[in-house]
C-alpha cells in the first residue's frame, strides 16, 4: 500500500472520529430540540449514523464520479488504473476503522460479532484493491449501495424523535428508501454479474491469482443474497408504512442481520 493511500485511510479515521464526537452532536442539536432528550444510547446511536450518512454520501457520489468520467477504470475493469478507486476505498476502510473502535468502546450496547466480521472481511477484500490495484471497476461499483444508507438512517432518527408511522414524512422516506434500495442495490446486479460473467477465462481473470478470485466471488454471491433478503423486508416495511398495518417495529442501522445496523462495506 502506498503512502497516499495509508495517509488516506489515517485522515479517514481521524476525521470520521472527530465528526462523531465534535461535529455530530453541535449539528444536531443546533437543527432539532430533540436530540438532547434523548437518553446516552441513543445520543451514541444518532452520532453513529450521521457520520454513516456523511460517509454514504461522500463515497456513493464519488463511485458515481468514477462509473461516469474514469475511462481507464470502465475500459479495463480487472487491471485498470485504480488511482481514483483506491482514494475511494481507502475512505471507507478509514470509516470501517473507526466504527471498529466505536463498536469497542461500546460494545455493551452496540456491539455484536457479526458486524466485527464483516467489518473486517470488508478490510481484508478492499485490501486487495489497496495493496494490488486489482478489481477497480467492481470494487468500486459495490460502493454505490451506500447512496440507500442515507434513508435508512433517516428513517432511525424519525423514530427516534418519537414521529408517527403515518406522518407524511415517514412515509416519504420510507417510500424513497424502498426506491434508492432497489436502485443500487437489486437493479444493478444483472449488469454487475454481466460484467463479472465477462471476465471469466480472460487472461486478466486469471492473472488475479485464486485468492484474489476467491475472495472477490464470495463476497459478491453473499452480499446479494443478502440484498435480496434486505429489500423483502424493506418492501414489507414499506408496504406497513403506506398502508397503515401493521405495529410499530424496534430499528437500528442498515446491516447484515436487518436492514436496520448500518455497516454494509463489503460491498
Amino acid at each position: 500500500m502506498e503512502t497516499r493511500e495509508l495517509s488516506v485511510v489515517a485522515g479517514s479515521f481521524i476525521g470520521f472520529q472527530l465528526m462523531f464526537s465534535g461535529m455530530s452532536p453541535l449539528v444536531s442539536s443546533t437543527l432539532t430540540q430533540g436530540y438532547g432528550k434523548l437518553p446516552p444510547q441513543k445520543l451514541t446511536e444518532w452520532n453513529s449514523r450521521l457520520v454513516s450518512t456523511v460517509h454514504a454520501l461522500i463515497v456513493g457520489l464519488f463511485c458515481l464520479y468514477i462509473l461516469w468520467f474514469d475511462d481507464a477504470v470502465n475500459a479495463d475493469p480487472v487491471w485498470g488504473d485504480p488511482n481514483l478507486v483506491k482514494l475511494n476505498v481507502a475512505i471507507t476502510c478509514g470509516y470501517l476503522l473507526y466504527d471498529l473502535l466505536l463498536l469497542a468502546c461500546n460494545w455493551s450496547t452496540m456491539g455484536d460479532s457479526f458486524f466485527v466480521c464483516h467489518h473486517l472481511a470488508a478490510l481484508y477484500a478492499y485490501g486487495y484493491v489497496l495493496t494490488r490495484g486489482v478489481l477497480p471497476y467492481f470494487a468500486n461499483f459495490r460502493l454505490i449501495s451506500e447512496l440507500s444508507t442515507p434513508f435508512v438512517n433517516q428513517r432511525w432518527f424519525f423514530e427516534a424523535l418519537a414521529y408517527p408511522r403515518s406522518h407524511q414524512l415517514v412515509v416519504a422516506n420510507g417510500v424513497a428508501m424502498a426506491v434508492a434500495f432497489f436502485l443500487v442495490r437489486i437493479a444493478v446486479m444483472p449488469p454487475y454479474w454481466a460484467k463479472v460473467f465477462g471476465t471469466f477465462g480472460t487472461p486478466a481473470f486469471e492473472s488475479l491469482g485464486l485468492g484474489a478470485q476467491v475472495a472477490w466471488i464470495m463476497s459478491c454471491v453473499c452480499l446479494d443474497v443478502l440484498n435480496v433478503i434486505w429489500m423483502y423486508k424493506i418492501a414489507r416495511g414499506c408496504y406497513r408504512v403506506i398502508t397503515g398495518s401493521g405495529g410499530k417495529k424496534k430499528g437500528n442501522k442498515v446491516g447484515p442481520a436487518e436492514p436496520n445496523h448500518i455497516n454494509n462495506h463489503l460491498d
